[in-house]
């Protein structure tokens, strides 16, 4: 809906006024090579403007068995992204008859968002486990380039954590160090960024599969840990 003033969007019942074409998803995310595989992290917090329009959204998002990707920037750019990506991912494990590599879909991830580049408001991180490579981690800031890193931060709230995951990454981390890595830096951002906030949610991928965790801020994001 178009207002006579050219504003998009809808007026709620308090009458503030939510701009649908223009939610924000992913306002801090990262993820991390550890010893086994990675983990991937995100706040929950969607944002309109100042407006919060959702507290506790999903933005870690499946893409098949054990790749996965944080979204930021336009909600609505990411998922759709997010979606087509998926479509071809399974079309290649039929076509092919075994499962992409992390390398695959990140490529899937950059093709589309360099060639769109002009009409999407997208930052992508992909994260995922397979046998050959083991855990990779890929990172596709706004533009369209493709960037494989030990760990990988985004949103709006990353630019306050960049001397704190400096200062305190390193290398072949166990699995619980890296959970305690990945809530730790997203707590901080949080902490200090406007947008940033709701709960943590992670997905640790290893050659086991997927394990979800949940980390609220009613206990300073210590609990309750792993929810699937």
């Amino acid at each position: 809906m178009v207002s006579s003033h050219g504003v998009s969007g809808m007026l709620g019942e308090d009458g503030i006024h939510v701009d649908m074409n223009h939610l924000k998803s992913g306002e801090v995310n990262m993820a991390i090579n550890f010893k086994d595989g990675v983990i991937l992290g995100a706040d929950s917090r969607t944002t309109t403007g100042a407006y919060i329009a959702n507290r506790v959204t999903d933005k870690l998002t499946q893409v098949h068995d054990t790749i996965w990707c944080c979204r930021s920037g336009s909600a609505a750019d990411t998922q759709a992204v997010a979606d087509i990506v998926s479509y071809h991912l399974n079309m290649y494990g039929v076509v092919n008859d075994e499962a992409p590599s992390t390398q695959v879909a990140a490529s899937l991830f950059q093709e589309l968002c360099y060639e769109n580049k002009d009409a999407l408001s997208a930052g992508i991180i992909i994260a995922g486990y397979d046998p050959r490579h083991g855990g990779q981690v890929y990172s596709i800031p706004l533009g369209g380039s493709l960037h494989k890193q030990s760990f990988a931060i985004g949103g709006s709230g990353s630019t306050y954590i960049y001397g704190y995951t400096d200062a305190h990454w390193k290398e072949q981390m166990t699995e619980q160090e890296g959970i305690d890595f990945v809530r730790s830096a997203l707590s901080e951002a949080i902490k200090w960024d406007g947008s940033s906030g709701g709960v943590i949610r992670m997905v640790v991928l290893t050659n086991k599969g997927a394990v979800r965790h949940l980390y609220l801020p009613d206990n300073g994001y210590t609990g309750p840990g792993v929810t699937n």
